[in-house]
């Protein structure tokens, strides 16, 4: 399947370019594992989102795959967030009018409000069609860049293992990685999975949506780089949780060895 699907200058929806996509449920069937998706944005309304765009005329700016599909526990429609893979960027932007003609295929049922769909259902054929419109040199295969203001670089050396060893190199490429964070807190959200501290509920909006992200299996044990799956192999933790799991070098405590601690002293109170 192929679907086109729109990124707005302003949206009511928390999606992060290249990371995740979130979506009405009515788009459910167009948006499912392995979907591939060419991003794209409408004509622009305010001339303070000119640098932040490609062209102020509707046009395709990236393309990507979608990753697993999850219920947005935010919302109370019945919503959905996907996670982004695959992402690569145009560095110039593919016009969606050419000589006088749209790439997409209007049906004659939906000529009046056509761009309105945020998410469009493409053949293959248009889907090849907006790419022939740009080289392959045009076009950056890396992840998408999110500058995530709340991540706390202390957590890079909250980590088991020896140190100094050739395996650290993978913590650091893992840890930082805005992309694992970012899915990781969209699927589990940020209450701290063994005491479940929130730090908004705490602290209020200046610490909202901060969380440290852990890795179940700790990363300095790879033997080589893999892939991660936020949705398995990453849970929030508080601080606190956090810097107790790793207390120990050599060992790691699992989070139900935490829990079961934590019980274990209310219990005692």
């Amino acid at each position: 399947m192929h679907t086109v699907i729109t990124e707005n200058d302003e949206s009511i929806w928390e999606d992060q370019t290249g990371f995740l996509y979130h979506f009405p449920k009515r788009y459910r069937k167009y948006l499912t594992p392995g979907t591939e998706v060419i991003y794209y944005k409408g004509k622009i309304k305010k001339a303070e989102f000119r640098d932040k765009r490609l062209s102020d005329d509707p046009h395709y700016f990236a393309k990507a795959v979608i990753g697993k599909v999850y219920p947005d526990k935010q919302s109370a429609k019945g919503d959905f967030f996907a996670t982004i893979e695959g992402y690569a960027s145009f560095n110039i932007p593919v016009l969606a009018k050419q000589n006088e003609e749209f790439l997409e295929v209007i049906p004659d049922s939906q000529r009046s409000n056509y761009w309105r769909n945020g998410v469009r259902e493409i053949t293959r054929e248009t889907y090849n069609l907006i790419l022939s419109h740009i080289k392959p040199e045009q076009i950056s295969e890396q992840e998408a860049i999110y500058n995530d203001g709340d991540y706390n670089d202390t957590e890079i050396s909250l980590e088991s293992g020896s140190e100094g060893t050739e395996k650290k190199q993978y913590v650091t490429v893992y840890e930082r990685d805005p992309k694992y964070r970012k899915q990781a807190i969209a699927i589990h959200g940020t209450n701290c999975a063994a005491c479940g501290f929130n730090f908004g509920q705490f602290y209020g909006d200046y610490a909202d949506g901060f969380i440290h992200i852990h890795h179940i299996n700790p990363v300095s044990e790879f033997d080589t780089p893999k892939a991660i799956n936020p949705e398995k192999d990453l849970i929030p933790l508080c601080a606190n949780c956090h810097s107790v799991i790793h207390r120990k070098k050599s060992n790691t405590l699992t989070i139900q060895e935490l829990v079961h601690m934590i019980n274990q002293q209310v219990r005692t109170d």
